[in-house]
Formats: structure tokens, C-alpha cells, sequence
């Protein structure tokens, strides 16, 4: 068990043959009591100011594991945050590319329906054309026939229409 200043202040020295000073040993041992009791009040600070120390370092260690775990998390949540935009990334990519080919394919369909009406009314074009073509080949063989000439060659009696239209009248 450590001394303690009360300790050293009540120890009792025997007293021998030529032994020292009395005087002398009880100035030296009050100034040892002390230079004893400020080391031990030293001590006593020194303590607490480690236990504060210690507390503190105690409470930022606290803090520090908590900073790691949120960083921890954070950098998970991160991770989780960017494979969900990426799921999704690809998911509009896929639906974008099913549309556009839907898209192409609806335009490939109409192009070709269309093409296929142009060449119908190609073909109905020519149709006509050539019908056209007959009616009127038709027509102007008509109008060069000599029946036409025929009919200018013709001569009618008007006189006799005439007696025959007042015979009509006055019946």
C-alpha cells in the first residue's frame, strides 16, 4: 500500500547514539510532505484530466464508428440507387427499341401497301389510257367514215315536209 502524507508526517524515528539532527530530519520530512502531497494532487488531476480524456476519446470513437456506418450505408444506398438506374435505364432502352421497331415495321407495312396502291393505279392508268385511247380512235373513225359524206350528198324535199306538217296542223 502506497504512503500518504499523513504517513510520513506520524513515522516516529528511534532515537540512537549520534543520530542526526532532529531538526533537520523534520524540516526534510515536512518538505517531502509537500512536495509528496502536490504530486499526489498532480496525480489526482492528471486522472481526471486522462478520464476526460478518455470519456472523450470514448464519445469520437462513438461518433467515428457511426460516421462508418453511415458511410458505410450511404455508399450502399448509393450502389443500390445506381443498379436501380441502371435496371431502369435498360428497361426504357428495351421499351424504346420495341417501339422504334414497332415503328418501322408499321412504316415498312404502310410503304408497302402504298406501293402496292401506286403500281394498282398504274395499271389502272394504263387501263384507262388505253380505253381512252379506243374511244377516241373510235370516234374520229367515225368522224372520217364516209358516211359523213354520204349524209352532206343527201337531198330532201323540204316541200313536201311542209304540206305534210300543215296537214298535221289543221287535223
Amino acid at each position: 500500500m502506497p504512503l500518504t502524507p499523513l504517513d510520513i508526517h506520524n513515522k516516529e524515528f528511534t532515537k540512537g547514539f549520534r543520530g542526526y539532527d532532529e531538526d533537520e530530519v523534520n524540516e526534510f520530512l515536512d518538505q517531502v510532505i509537500k512536495d509528496y502531497e502536490l504530486i499526489i494532487r498532480e496525480k489526482k488531476e492528471l486522472e481526471e484530466k486522462l478520464s476526460d480524456v478518455n470519456a472523450r476519446l470514448g464519445h469520437f470513437s462513438n461518433i467515428e464508428d457511426t460516421l462508418n456506418k453511415s458511410i458505410v450505408i450511404a455508399q450502399e444506398a448509393g450502389e443500390e440507387v445506381k443498379r436501380n438506374a441502371q435496371k431502369e435505364a435498360k428497361l426504357i432502352i428495351r421499351e424504346a427499341e420495341k417501339n422504334a421497331d414497332r415503328i418501322v415495321n408499321e412504316s415498312l407495312s404502310k410503304a408497302r401497301k402504298i406501293a402496292l396502291e401506286i403500281e394498282d393505279l398504274k395499271k389502272q392508268s394504263k387501263v384507262f389510257k388505253t380505253r381512252f385511247k379506243m374511244l377516241i380512235e373510235a370516234q374520229l373513225d367515225l368522224l372520217n367514215n364516209d358516211d359523213w359524206d354520204h349524209l352532206l350528198e343527201y337531198e330532201v324535199d323540204t316541200t313536201e315536209l311542209k304540206s305534210a306538217e300543215q296537214e298535221d296542223t289543221m287535223a
